[in-house]
């Protein structure tokens, strides 16, 4: 029997997240602890300078609060991130799984314990921990909430916006012993409200149809005219085998988007809705159905095929932070479509940061993220609360780790070509006052530190606006809304021709589309807009801050971004390689494996079969389970993949004819393999597994080693190896 400490989780009782009313009668009674705490910057929301206080939050208002924590070995995840998206480095298209990412650069089981630990002891509830560890969220009244984080709830007018809120007064804080796991805290005030980028046609603007008027016909751009002018029509891809996440803060009725369909015959997987925090918006959407159905209809032009999961979030800075770590752990899309956002001046600076993390563990997934860049131009807050003199750019379209998408004005042909562009003259765009300058903006000829917006454009200008139906009734709606679900649409069409070439998703597009921007492909794979404004910032030859580096020629950008020449069929050019990484176990490391505690061993109990290290499962002597899991991708062509490994059992276990321990692999959902306590041997066997029927897909191996709870059974592996040709 093995010597090993476990760590028990804890069972998290999952319960819904409630709404808070505002009140202002009854004083708080909290006092701040005594003992040694540290400010957590940037947690008062900015609309607090701007209003004007009631009074109190009643002390028994109950108040939802979400804490971040931070993520590990940042250092070290930036240069995975480099080096996933860069052809020519080992680590290019490996893309972690979310039990990949959280174990190497995921918060600790201790960490998050600890943060459960302290909400416990001031009175909360918690209510749910994120599967990616990277959120705990709880609940209380506000005196509660107000001694947990030693500040102050009141009540406030914001004389902009003419609404009432409630706020923390002062910087939240916490012990000194949480500082070191604890990134911040969202829901302290209920004043941040993300807006659509949905834009009418004017009186004066619009030649496509009766301004702001439904029409029982479809009037404005097509899918035929969109898909034709951006050559989506000759990538030879419709979004077959993909998924699109949609990212909403409101609800929409199926029957306008079959309406959509049928109207320009595009058939594809039904869109479903996945609650976010108990949200479910669709038996009565509100004011921003035209936001959704926008943006499920742009997407279906695009990518017919693909599927689509519309993610309904309360609209606060907890239910964005929600629902950007509960996409990234359902690991089900491999594009995020965002059309709402809100300024940077009127966003606290810790709930960008938090939703920023869940990026990075996206992009470290692979996948796509495209965001509007909002549509008040270069002064972003000009329907907020900073206001319209105050130049700044729109989150999360400035996040660095998902690619903000501009707005043009798009002239096509009568034969659904490509005439001519220009910029939107209320295109957002400019320079974030929160995030540095990422290594891969480079060639944009702009200077200084920060992150500049946007990186790409498409068309926008409610002038030049999309035919949309909703509520009922035929709409031409325009806006960066309608610019961000075109490009997630093509990404989807990249990610199959990417899967039947064999080569990796898209990921996180910006440093590849950087990368082919600055290339002699530049030319042919994107639409330079050279005319055109918003306020501060002029369209260009090359990248600007209003179009990005452009528009898409979908077929050759597809092109550019496979590597050049002819994208390989799906059958054939398969090239002999090893896929498993670290398959002696040599690092000392699980990486790139994910693994229950314990599980890489060097031991003498149980030797390695070469080297030092292997990975030992189970041998414990009671119940208990051990896996040990990594990811690959098979190229598509192969016609062999066989995985070997060396595998020793050793057991207790003295029957002869009961299998009591297991040992099951499996190929993603598929158990292909089943190993017990029969099985044991002394000394180490190779075993040999085909998953040639996997060739063309993403493969997640997975060994589960469970015990019961009598005589001990190890499961001990090493030496493993993929080989494909």
């Amino acid at each position: 029997m093995r010597p090993r400490t476990l760590a028990l989780a804890a069972a998290i009782a999952v319960l819904p997240l409630t709404a808070v009313s505002l009140g202002v009668s009854t004083a708080q009674a909290a006092s701040p602890n005594a003992a040694p705490r540290v400010a957590l910057a940037n947690t008062v929301n900015p609309a607090v300078a701007h209003s004007e206080k009631k009074g109190d939050v009643p002390a028994e208002q109950q108040i939802s609060v979400a804490v971040s924590l931070k993520l590990r070995d940042t250092a070290g995840l930036d240069r995975f991130l480099a080096a996933v998206t860069t052809p020519g480095t080992p680590e290019y298209g490996k893309f972690l799984t979310p039990e990949q990412f959280t174990e190497r650069f995921g918060p600790t089981r201790e960490a998050v314990q600890q943060v459960k630990d302290y909400l416990a002891g001031q009175g909360l509830t918690v209510t749910e921990v994120s599967a990616n560890r990277q959120v705990v969220s709880a609940r209380g009244t506000a005196a509660k909430v107000s001694q947990a984080f030693a500040t102050h709830e009141s009540a406030y007018v914001d004389p902009q916006l003419q609404r009432t809120f409630f706020a923390n007064d002062d910087a939240a804080s916490i012990p000194f012993d949480l500082a070191a796991v604890v990134q911040g805290v969202s829901g302290l005030d209920n004043h941040a409200v993300r807006k659509n980028r949905l834009a009418k046609p004017s009186a004066a603007s619009s030649t496509t149809a009766a301004p702001n008027a439904a029409t029982a016909s479809p009037s404005g751009m097509s899918p035929a005219q969109y898909d034709g002018a951006y050559n989506l029509t000759k990538t030879g891809a419709d979004g077959t085998g993909t998924t699109v996440a949609l990212w909403e803060f409101d609800g929409y009725k199926s029957s306008d988007l079959t309406t959509y369909d049928a109207q320009y015959g595009l058939t594809g997987p039904a869109v479903s809705t996945v609650s976010v925090d108990g949200a479910n918006y669709d038996s009565a959407p509100g004011q921003g159905m035209g936001e959704v159905e926008l943006d499920s209809e742009i997407v279906r032009g695009a990518a017919p095929k693909a599927t689509q999961l519309i993610y309904e979030a309360p609209n606060s800075d907890q239910g964005e932070i929600d629902m950007a770590n509960k996409i990234v752990a359902d690991n089900r899309a491999s594009v995020i479509s965002i059309s709402w956002g809100s300024c940077e001046p009127d966003t606290t600076a810790a709930s960008m940061t938090a939703v920023d993390n869940a990026f990075k563990q996206a992009a470290a997934q692979g996948i796509s993220i495209f965001s509007a860049s909002g549509d008040d131009g270069s002064r972003d807050c000009t329907r907020s609360t900073s206001g319209s003199t105050v130049k700044a750019v729109d989150f999360p379209a400035s996040s660095p780790h998902q690619t903000g998408v501009g707005g043009t004005n798009l002239k096509v042909t009568s034969a659904n070509g490509y005439s001519s562009e220009s910029a939107w003259s209320t295109a957002g765009g400019g320079v974030s006052t929160v995030f540095s300058k990422p290594s891969w903006q480079t060639g944009t000829g702009v200077s200084g530190t920060m992150r500049t917006v946007p990186d790409v454009s498409s068309n926008a200008d409610p002038a030049s606006g999309f035919a949309i139906y909703t509520g009922g009734a035929w709409q031409v709606y325009g806006g960066t809304s309608a610019a961000a679900p075109l490009w997630s649409g093509y990404a989807a069409q990249f990610n199959q021709k990417a899967k039947a070439a064999g080569k990796p998703a898209l990921g996180e597009a910006s440093p590849r589309l950087y990368s082919v921007a600055n290339s002699s492909s530049y030319g042919s794979a994107f639409h330079d807009v050279t005319t055109g404004a918003n306020q501060d910032f002029s369209a260009k030859a090359g990248y600007d801050q209003v179009t990005g580096w452009g528009t898409p020629v979908a077929d050759q950008l597809t092109t550019a971004l496979l590597g050049g020449g002819t994208t390989p069929p799906p059958t054939g050019g398969c090239t002999a390689a090893q896929l498993i990484g670290n398959g002696g176990f040599e690092t000392g490391t699980a990486a790139p494996w994910s693994t229950s505690s314990g599980v890489v061993d060097n031991s003498s109990s149980q030797p390695a079969h070469s080297g030092s290290w292997k990975a030992w499962l189970n041998g414990y002597g009671s119940t208990h389970t051990d896996t040990l899991s990594q990811t690959v991708s098979v190229p598509a062509g192969c016609t062999s993949a066989i995985l070997t490994f060396q595998l020793h059992i050793d057991t207790a276990e003295t029957t002869t004819s009961t299998a009591y321990d297991k040992l099951t692999l499996q190929a993603n959902s598929t158990a292909v393999k089943t190993w017990s306590n029969l099985d044991a041997a002394t000394g180490y066997v190779q075993r040999s597994v085909d998953l040639t029927s996997f060739a063309g897909q993403t493969v997640t191996l997975k060994f589960t080693g469970t015990e019961d709870g009598s005589a001990q059974t190890s499961f001990v592996i090493d030496d493993v190896a993929l080989n494909v040709g």
